[in-house]
């Protein structure tokens, strides 16, 4: 299930895949340096988590 998860932020070039001929099998991921792009986008969404979390707390 990981695995099929994990698949398109491969494709994308988010994520990288390695695979060694081991037995058992082994499989490392690693964070490539595109995923860094994704910063600013992760850090908006989280402000936008807190201001959207005060005003349901405001409510209450």
């Amino acid at each position: 299930m990981l695995a099929l998860q994990l698949k398109e932020p491969e494709i994308d070039g988010i994520i990288e895949k390695t695979i060694y001929p081991v037995m058992p099998p082994k499989t490392d991921y690693k964070l490539t340096s595109f995923w860094k792009t994704l910063i600013p986008v992760i850090k908006s969404m989280e402000k936008w988590g807190n201001l959207y979390n005060q005003s349901v707390d405001r409510k209450k």
